[in-house]
This record gives structure tokens, sequence and C-alpha cells, in this order.
């Protein structure tokens, strides 16, 4: 059957038929440019037969969900870290350090730990929501970040600021993603340029994660994320399936784990974290505090060690986004024989991500690639 038409990430927000039917024509045109990949660039990076968008091919009678999960605290800067601490601080020094589709700022007052949030909404979202309903912007920031947020910080001359003051930093607040790579067309990207199989002479069909993000270009072969999503999604269209990403599109919280959790009165830490965003199995926003402050955050210890940082917590956070695979076995899509190379075009400019025309929003600005 075919979907009718893409819903918000999450389920997050009651959207007007009107404004449904756009915000679907926004995903609808990242499905549209990722089918299509970047044959105008690149070469072996398209033909991609066996992803599809499901508004527009249907999803057969067979059809199941792949759910893909990884660790939201990101490899690279466990990778550039010499110790345990060090690589805390460097994760929660700056939200582009924070590239796993998850990102955090840690809420303080008076030098104490109140709050800290957790969110992997995309970009595109919120600037698609900005332009159709800018107030009901305002009163979701109040409602999630600070009740002291003003119009003026998210608006300059009626354009919404991606990177405004309640949502650029590690402490004053994460209502979205902000970090480049970590974007909604990113993904869809992603799962696309993944889905081509590859055989290449001596070498034989590629199967190994690192190895496939490798050859197919589509993405940073050092997080956690991509070259995971890439080799899950290869492993499907090996077996000649179909796949799409299920409906609402999104990289959701999938939880965190709180088996090495110590709580000062011996209550469940479970209690400290609440989904305040999305489906129960889709969400987009959760926030850790203590409920009725009964004690600090900082008193709370994590496989011995008391809470200073957001990163330990992401450090035990599951992120996840949820395939869908189907006509497995039916597939006659020839594997392609080579890996992505650069055109060698006369005057041919640098692979440059491009501009998709958003209907009655002007241009979105869009990560080509994910990484």
């Amino acid at each position: 059957m075919l979907l009718g038409q893409f819903a918000p990430p999450g389920n997050a927000d009651p959207l007007d038929p009107q404004h449904a039917a756009k915000w679907s024509e926004v995903v609808k045109s990242f499905f549209q440019t990722a089918l299509v990949g970047h044959p105008d660039q690149v070469a072996h990076d398209a033909p991609r037969p066996q992803f599809y968008d499901p508004t527009a091919t249907e999803t057969a009678d067979d059809a199941a969900e792949a759910t893909i999960t990884w660790s939201a605290f990101p490899r690279q800067v466990a990778l550039a870290a010499p110790g345990t601490r060090q690589r805390w601080e460097l994760a929660d020094s700056s939200r582009a350090r924070q590239d796993e589709y998850c990102e955090w700022s840690v809420m303080r007052e008076g030098g104490r730990i109140t709050s800290i949030q957790f969110t992997c909404e995309p970009p595109e979202y919120w600037r698609f929501l900005a332009a159709v309903d800018p107030e009901r912007v305002v009163a979701l920031y109040r409602q999630f970040v600070s009740r002291d947020v003003q119009e003026d910080d998210l608006f300059v001359d009626d354009r919404y600021v991606l990177l405004n003051r309640w949502n650029s930093t590690t402490d004053g607040g994460a209502m979205h993603l902000i970090h480049r790579p970590n974007s909604l067309s990113a993904e869809i990207e992603l799962a696309a340029a993944s889905s081509i199989v590859r055989e290449i002479p001596g070498e034989g069909t590629l199967m190994e994660e690192q190895e496939l993000i490798a050859c197919g270009e589509y993405g940073n072969g050092e997080r956690n994320s991509d070259p995971h999503i890439g080799g899950e999604v290869n492993a499907l269209t090996r077996q000649r399936a179909d796949v799409t990403l299920a409906d609402p599109v999104g990289l959701y919280i999938d939880g965190l784990r709180t088996e090495l959790f110590e709580t000062p009165d011996g209550s469940d830490p479970q209690a400290c974290w609440t989904v305040v965003r999305g489906d129960p199995e889709r969400a987009v926003r959760a926030v850790f505090e203590v409920p009725d402050d009964r004690f600090a955050i900082e008193e709370i210890l994590i496989d011995g060690q008391p809470i200073a940082f957001g990163a330990q917590l992401a450090d035990h956070i599951t992120m996840k986004l949820v395939g869908v695979a189907c006509r497995l076995g039916a597939s006659d899509a020839e594997p392609l024989s080579a890996c992505v190379s650069p055109l060698a075009l006369e005057g041919a400019a640098s692979l440059q991500p491009p501009t998709v025309e958003i209907p009655d929003l002007g241009e979105f600005e869009l990560a080509s690639r994910a990484g």
C-alpha cells in the first residue's frame, strides 16, 4: 500500500491539514533528491533502484521493520580524548562535537545542575515550523527550554535563527539539532546511498561496514552511526529487498540504560529520565532531572562517578532509526562494480550541498551527504 503522506518527526506536533501536507512535501523532496543521487558530480553514486519513496511506490505485504541502533556518545571524541574525564569534557565543550544525531545541553543554576536536555529533532522541521507557525515555535521554546525566551531571540527580520542564544551551546538549552551532519536530509541520503550493492572485481561483494562506507562515500566512517546504519541497510539490499525509512521518518532516542546508575536514596534512576516530545517509540526529546528536587543530580553516581557532564549520560543513551524492507528476494537490480569517484569534468565545481526548493518556504540549505 502507498503511504498517504509523511508525518512530522515523532508525531511531535498536531499540524493542521494544510501544514501537514506541506511538511510531507518537504520530506518527499528529500526522498526525490536521495533517489537520484549525484550523477552530475560523482561517478558510481547511482542508480539506487532498491531505495524507494513510500508515498510514490507501494510497500509490499511482506514488509518488515528493522530497528538500527547506535551509541549517542560521539565516537570521534572518544578517539581524540586520552582519558575518560577528558572525553566527557570534550563532548560537553561544544554542540559541534555531538555528531551522533543526538545533542545535549546541561542547565545549571548557581553552579548546580538542574537538568540535562537531549534532542534529536531535525533542523529542517524547525525551519519549516518557524515558517508556518512562528508563534508555536516561541511557545515550544518557552515550554521546553526557558520561560525567558523572547521572539526576538529566535527571529531576525522574520527569519528563524537556527543557532539562536537558546539553542547553540551546551549550557543554554537544546531545542533541536544544529550540528550540520545531524539532519533529516542527511539520514535519508545515507539510507539511499548505502542501499547500493557493490561487487568489486577482485574483491567480491562488499559486506563490511567500513569498506562499504569507504566505497560508497555516504558518511563519516569514524562515527558510530553512519557506518552502522549503512551496513545494516546494505545487508537488506544484498538480500534483494527494497528498502525505505519508516514513517514518521527521523532519528530517535531509543532509551537510557541506568544499570550502572546509583541514586543517594536508592530510588530508581529511571524516574529522573523523561521523554517530553515524540511518541513513546519515537522520542525526539528527553530530559534528565530529579523529581521534586529530592537530591542533586551531582549526587547520582554512574559507575561510581558523580554526574558532572551531560556526556556521562550520553555514554548510556542509545539512538535509533527504523527502516522497512519488503519484496525480499525479488529485486533484479544489478550490483555496481566500482566505488564512488569524482567526475573528471572540465570546469566542474567541487562537490557542494544542493539546495532543494520547498514549496512556499524558499530554499533550505541541505547536507547532500551525511558527514
